[in-house]
């Protein structure tokens, strides 16, 4: 079990390094920024001073398979609280996110880098509204989940 652990810290600290990517111009935002774009301005905002734009997260469902496995269904919900449409999101993710399967994960997009975005099929999160996306994973652990970039 220590050595899941130590495995699961290591890939979330790759996971955090990788996903630092986002940027205002040449600088990167960093850990514990969000990239957020704003009618055509960019800056790298603090996700605790960040409350334009916030995931919350609910259990649906729990239950055992046939052979003792834990299942946990939920919704995440973004919420966009200001008075422009969101037009772009990424979502990052880590190891926690161990999805049931292939087809437990909808109304969102899974990147080959393991974050999340808008579907093709929603093109924006309307202003001062909410979208939902779910998932099944195994276990009953939320899986880390934090906003990296933000278009409005």
């Amino acid at each position: 079990m220590k050595i899941n652990s130590l495995i699961c810290i290591f890939l979330l600290a790759i996971a955090l390094v990788d996903a630092n990517h986002y940027s205002c111009g040449v600088i990167p935002c960093g850990v514990g920024r969000i990239c957020l774009t704003l009618r055509g301005f960019c800056s790298c905002v603090e996700i605790p001073h960040c409350l334009d734009v916030v995931l919350t997260s609910r259990v649906m469902a729990q239950w055992n398979d046939n052979s003792g496995r834990r299942f946990t269904q939920y919704d995440v919900s973004i919420t966009n609280y200001l008075d422009v449409d969101i037009t772009q999101i990424f979502i990052g993710t880590d190891c926690t996110l161990q999805l049931r399967d292939y087809d437990s994960l909808w109304n969102v997009l899974r990147l080959p880098n393991g974050e999340l975005t808008l579907p093709s099929y929603q093109r924006s999160i309307n202003k001062n509204a909410s979208y939902t996306f779910g998932f099944i994973v195994v276990g009953d652990r939320l899986p880390n989940m934090a906003i990296l970039a933000v278009t409005y």
